[in-house]
């Protein structure tokens, strides 16, 4: 068995267990492993620290399986240890909803494994050297604890190259339909799984989209960055007086359209608007335009830290844009979903984006993933969902 011995004092964040065993904290490598294998990591003294799975080429040089030395890293591992996400998903998940994240990686203790449902298909993503190695042992220990024949791959993601490994998607088991008909909270929407993005929907957002069907009655809504209309759906079957959807894509705006006409919605109040949301938010400013509530879901700004000062500016353009555009009592409704941007610092940009408009605002709720992306507390990275619900006036 291959070892990563560590440097002395640099074990402290995995005496917190904390998954992650970055190539700086590594004194030196015992063995030769192949990337994927599973390797015994020890501090200085040689005192066994984890169980984790090596990779050569990343600055994560190794990401922990397990913490006990009794531990077999094998089949049965895998399985308990994905019957036991599906056991925290219990009584989470609403009965009228069959499209949810059954792992996710680190937080669920299988780094590099997201396995997702939609409906009758299983889309999996295996992201890092370890869950590539164990590709097959991981399918179907998911298909033995969830029942479903068809399961789809995504591992297109581009963190897949600083593990060295290639990009693939494609049919993986069964017979996987790549266009899914879903149900969340008892509305409908067709799921692309091979073009789609992330595993083809945002389920991380099906409680906000929730949140946002409860207040958004009698609202002249603004949804910026619109997808495929989730947020849209869920406004007008909330009694929305009219959603814009703004997006750049032409293609997720006409499923804006279809998704409004198949949970029988009025598509005639769910116009749409093809375009770059920081030009439109300022074409409104300058047209006069009024909204209720503006809704700012935007796709990964900062996916590093080295990438959060550039994205803390268009952070704040566009939610200071937004803030300008709101009747006073209305509602922005912002979020980012980028890891490398913490909590408090999208509440700082937020506040100075209300300076900067010259409003007067307040922080009604904080939103965040739903229970089935759990944010394990040995993990903050798990956390990277942050949203505020914040009134003008």
């Amino acid at each position: 068995m291959a070892t990563l011995i560590l440097k002395p004092q640099r074990e402290k964040s995995l005496l917190r267990r904390h998954p992650w065993v970055f190539s700086g904290a590594v004194a030196r490598v015992k063995g030769r492993p192949a990337a994927g294998e599973t390797v015994a990591v020890t501090d200085s003294r040689g005192r066994f620290l984890a169980w984790a799975a090596y990779s050569p080429t990343s600055r994560i040089r190794a990401r922990v399986w397990a913490w006990e030395e009794a531990t077999v890293v094998g089949p049965a591992f895998f399985r308990q240890r994905i019957r036991a996400a599906l056991a925290r998903r219990e009584g989470w998940i609403p009965a009228d909803t069959d499209a949810y994240r059954l792992v996710f990686a680190e937080a669920d203790g299988l780094p590099g494994l997201i396995a997702d449902r939609y409906h009758d298909t299983l889309v999996v993503q295996f992201l890092s050297a370890g869950a590539e190695v164990w590709r097959d042992a991981l399918v179907t220990a998911l298909q033995e604890a969830t029942g479903l024949e068809h399961v789809y791959e995504r591992s297109d993601a581009e963190v897949r190259r600083l593990e060295g490994l290639p990009l693939r998607q494609g049919a993986l088991r069964g017979a996987p339909q790549t266009s899914r008909r879903i149900t969340e909270h008892g509305h409908a929407f067709e799921v692309d799984i091979a073009r789609g993005h992330k595993t083809g929907f945002y389920l991380d957002q099906r409680e906000n989209r929730a949140w946002v069907q409860r207040h958004a009655a009698a609202r002249r809504v603004l949804n910026a960055f619109a997808y495929t209309g989730g947020f849209a759906v869920y406004a007008l079957a909330g009694g929305a007086a009219d959603v814009l959807s703004v997006d750049t894509s032409a293609d997720a705006l006409a499923q804006v359209q279809r998704h409004l006409a198949l949970n029988g919605l009025p598509t005639e109040r769910g116009a749409t608007l093809q375009g770059d949301v920081f030009q439109v938010l300022r074409t409104f400013r300058s047209q006069g335009r009024r909204f209720d509530m503006v809704i700012l879901d935007p796709p990964k700004f900062a996916p590093t830290a080295a990438q959060v000062p550039r994205a803390a500016r268009g952070y704040k353009d566009i939610n200071r844009l937004a803030l300008l555009l709101l009747e006073p009592g209305g509602l922005l409704v912002t979020f980012s979903c980028s890891g490398g941007l913490d909590a408090a610092l999208f509440q700082k940009i937020v506040a100075d984006a209300a300076v900067d408009a010259g409003v007067e605002a307040r922080i009604l709720q904080r939103l965040s993933q739903g229970p089935d992306h759990p944010v394990a507390l040995n993990y903050p990275e798990s956390a990277y969902l942050k949203g505020l619900v914040v009134r003008v006036g």
